[in-house]
């Protein structure tokens, strides 16, 4: 394998728990593990959709847990969300096997380097959706780092957390794997699923 193209919120950095719980604490400042299941369910999908709906289902206005979101983002500028487990030995052995790690983020350039580099870890490259690229599961951003780095899309594996991720990938002829939180079921057709990192370490060292 040549490369790695990583998504990064959600897959190389564990974002959604403080996600979850910020919403959730909207709508009931002592959320349970019921409301926060429901609350993970629709935020695996998607930020935007996750808002909306809890906004409509609970009777809240949309701005309410808008606030509550982009202060989470506020939040890592000096308190990052943590790595996710297992990135940095995948990362590293996908290094040790001669490949590179590559990111494709919907996250603008400024916070996405700021939060790599204040966590301490080190990308090949990376290619932000607000840099003019449309967002997955449009494959462009896809293509555009297998372009730069000269990459036959069937060297290269994709991992991330939506299944917009895996459908990016497929269009750009580079195999997507799903990482799953366990128990927040996503449909995404006959994608291959993870539910750790760990598990593609066999597939790089192999």
């Amino acid at each position: 394998m040549r490369a790695l193209i990583w998504d990064l919120g959600g897959t190389l950095v564990d974002t959604y728990p403080d996600v979850d719980r910020a919403l959730a604490s909207r709508i009931d400042p002592q959320p349970g593990q019921e409301l926060l299941h429901e609350v993970a369910v629709l935020t695996r999908r998607s930020s935007s959709e996750a808002i909306t709906t809890l906004a409509m289902r609970h009777g809240l206005a949309e701005e309410t847990l808008r606030a509550a979101y982009e202060s989470t983002k506020r939040r890592w500028r000096t308190r990052p969300a943590p790595v996710m487990a297992g990135a940095r030995e995948l990362l590293a052995a996908v290094r040790d096997a001669g490949g590179i790690n590559l990111v494709s983020t919907h996250r603008d350039r400024a916070s996405a380097t700021a939060l790599l580099e204040d966590l301490g870890l080190t990308l090949d490259d990376i290619v932000c959706a607000p840099d003019g690229y449309p967002r997955k599961p449009d494959p462009t951003m896809i293509r555009a780092l297998l372009s730069r780095h000269e990459l036959d899309p069937g060297e290269c594996l994709a991992v991330g957390d939506r299944p917009a991720d895996v459908e990016a990938a497929h269009a750009a002829g580079v195999r997507g794997v799903l990482l799953e939180t366990p128990g927040i079921p996503l449909q995404a057709g006959e994608a291959e699923r993870i539910t750790s990192l760990t598990e593609l370490l066999g597939r790089v060292r192999g």
